[in-house]
Formats: C-alpha cells, structure tokens, sequence
C-alpha cells in the first residue's frame, strides 16, 4: 500500500486510491487464524452483510407504518452483525496500535476513513440501541421528554431520527470508501486459502442465529409498536 501524506490533499488523493482500488493493503496471512488477511475477510462479508439489511430496512421507510413488523424485524437483524464488524474492525486497530507486527506490515486504513471510523460507529450503534428502546417502550412513551440540549427538547423519537441522520450521513461517506475494496477482499480468489476459514463460517453462523432470535423477541415485544399497531389493525381499536 503507498503512504499517503496528512495533509488535506494527500488525506483525499490517499481515501480516492484505495476507495476505486488503485491502492490496496497487503494483509499478511498466518497460519490457524488467517491473522490480518482473515480479519479483512470476516470484517468485508459482515459489511456487505450490513449493506443489503441496511436497504432493506430504508426501504420500510417508504412505509414504516405498513410495513413495521419488517422495520423491527430488519432492524433487529441488523444489531448481530454491526456488532461483529465493530468488534472486527476495533481488533485490527488495537493490534495495529499496540504494534502487532502482521497488522503494523498491514497498515491502517486511509486517514479520513481513520476519521469517518468513531463517527460511524457511534451512530449505528446509537440507531440500533434507541430502535430497541423504541421498541420496548410502546408509542405511548416514545415523546416522552428527556431533558433538553441547546434548547431543543429531547426524546427517545427525537434520538433514534437524529442518530439515523448521522449515521445516514457517515455511513453513506464510508460506504463510498469501503465498497469496492469489501467486494475485492470477499470474493478474492486467496479466500479460500486463507486459514481459519471454518471459524469464520462458524462466527457468520452465530450471528446469524442471534440475529433471528433477536428479531423474533423484539417484534414480539410486550409493549412494541408492532403488537400495538397489529391489536389496532384487528380489532379496530384507539
């Protein structure tokens, strides 16, 4: 991978190279568990993972009140795996940072994918947990006032709509600058050579798993939406 400089240029000319695949990360393969090489793989399937659910789950908000036992299901899907990336991506900078020496040869991402990282983070975990709040609680309490911050009152509706502007905003940013570089890595013809592949396989599978149980509780979640809105649809309650 070429080094890019930190200033705003280089910073720009360095995300544009790795984001069209001009440049690339040599990730070093050891031995049982794939080391950096299979941390990128397990870290680029999650990804697109995240991706399709990420459009499906923007697609029930063309109608989120017909479509709203999808838009928790889908939501609830999408907290398993933003986790594992999380978790796979915080890994490779903690070893990166403490000087592991595969992930130091490895190198860090772009500097602005380096910035954009906390950023995207923060908000899809916010998105996710206020959704499971939401969900929770019932419609009733959703507006309920949690306080105020610069003079703008404050509820779980209003957290869960300003997390999703800035997760809109973040993630649409680092989908820019990951796209092309997770496709290159998830259906590399190395894949399959790379050690730790039934690990992988395995931790893709839990997940997985996780997510549909996960998905199941909270669409049937006393006090959700979803029941609330399906007892009205039935019975024509107010």
């Amino acid at each position: 991978m070429q080094n890019h400089d930190d200033r705003p240029h280089g910073v720009i000319v360095g995300a544009l190279a790795e984001a069209t695949g001009r440049d690339k990360r040599d990730d070093p393969i050891l031995p049982r568990t794939g080391g950096p090489a299979g941390n990128a793989v397990l870290t680029a399937w999650t990804g697109l993972v995240l991706l399709i659910l990420s459009i499906a789950e923007l697609l029930t908000l063309f109608n989120v009140r017909g479509l709203l036992s999808w838009h928790v299901a889908i939501g609830a899907l999408l907290v398993p795996p933003a986790l594992m990336k999380t978790t796979t991506t915080g890994w490779r900078m903690v070893r990166y940072y403490a000087g592991n020496e595969p992930y130091q040869k490895a190198g860090p991402p772009p500097t602005l994918m380096r910035l954009l990282g906390p950023l995207v983070v923060l908000s899809t975990l916010g998105l996710l947990a206020s959704g499971v709040v939401l969900v929770l609680i019932g419609e009733s309490r959703s507006h309920n006032n949690l306080g105020s911050v610069l003079g703008f009152g404050l509820s779980w509706i209003s957290i869960h709509q300003g997390a999703f502007i800035v997760w809109a905003t973040a993630t649409g940013l680092h989908l820019l600058g990951r796209i092309v570089p997770a496709i290159r890595i998830a259906f590399a013809s190395r894949v399959g050579r790379i050690p730790g592949a039934s690990s992988r396989v395995a931790a893709v599978s839990l997940v997985a798993v996780v997510a549909v149980v996960l998905a199941f509780v909270l669409v049937h979640a006393d006090g959700s939406w979803t029941i609330r809105e399906a007892f009205r649809h039935r019975f024509g309650s107010d």
